[in-house]
């Protein structure tokens, strides 16, 4: 059975507040994106030893193939129910600490295709509820459509209507060679409400976004990283209508409303991805 997690972007990213036990509550507005990985998911022969064997290619990822989120979405399940021994194959397209949620997506989607595959018939929500133990924005990728997520991530209130405003744009993701750490991103927050809340935001004319969106990771991650407040400069030179990092990043993205024409010249060793909504 095969699959094609998805990343996501972040329209708007704020921390509201610090919570008790160590996290912090957010709002954001989760937006998925066709730069997918691909997961393809068999049953095993049962003599195998190892119940979920996972192979990896494409993209390096820094973790071994028991510690991946596929593995763990695999044994989340057989904590709970009887599974057989599965092979699954991994191909990363989405860079890893991006701020694009491609692990979380691959997590969720594991949880999808063993539900279906094993038939399991677990309900999209008892999914949604085991992703959240997987990772904060685990929960978006089982629907991977538009959100406005609260808590930390895992809250979520769809935004159906965002998909047919944004259709026919252009979506251009620049992603440098560097790493953010996010509990470094998270110990620079001082938490604060925005004037305006994001699921608000949105639902104005996109022309209107970069005055009244912002992600609150921008301010500490450009510090550490300036080469990224160029690279969000050079979206807007480029033409996009709105720019922002992802998540805690380092990616940026812009959304454009012509095809945007873009130099890999202009920064050496980035990764680009280029599609329209």
């Amino acid at each position: 059975m095969k699959e094609s997690p998805c990343a996501k972007i972040n329209l708007g990213l704020n921390v509201v507040a610090r919570r008790s036990d160590g996290y912090h509550d957010l709002e954001t507005v989760f937006f998925p994106v066709p730069l997918c990985d691909e997961l393809s998911v068999t049953l095993a022969d049962t003599k195998k030893e190892t119940a979920c064997e996972l192979v990896v290619d494409g993209n390096t990822l820094d973790c071994d193939s028991d510690d991946n989120l596929v593995a763990k979405a695999y044994r989340l399940l057989a904590q709970t129910h009887s599974l057989p021994a599965v092979e699954a194959q991994l191909a990363k397209r989405i860079p890893s600490q991006a701020g694009l949620g491609g692990g979380s997506s691959d997590a969720a989607f594991m949880l999808k295709v063993v539900n279906a595959l094993c038939n399991l018939q677990l309900t999209d929500e008892e999914l949604r509820q085991r992703a959240a133990t997987l990772g904060a924005d685990c929960a978006f990728f089982i629907d991977a459509q538009p959100a406005f997520a609260e808590g930390i991530g895992e809250r979520l209130a769809p935004l159906p209507d965002l998909s047919e405003r944004l259709k026919g744009l252009w979506i251009l993701i620049v992603k440098p060679p560097v790493a953010v750490s996010t509990r470094e991103a998270f110990s620079l927050i001082v938490p604060a409400r925005p004037s305006v809340c994001c699921r608000e935001a949105v639902m104005q004319p996109i022309e209107q976004w970069a005055a009244l969106l912002s992600n609150d990771f921008e301010k500490s991650v450009f510090a550490i990283h300036p080469m990224l407040a160029d690279m969000k400069d050079w979206l807007y030179r480029q033409g996009a209508v709105y720019a922002q990092m992802s998540g805690s990043g380092s990616a940026l993205f812009g959304l454009f409303k012509e095809k945007p024409v873009v130099a890999a010249e202009d920064f050496p060793d980035c990764f680009f991805f280029t599609a329209q909504l």
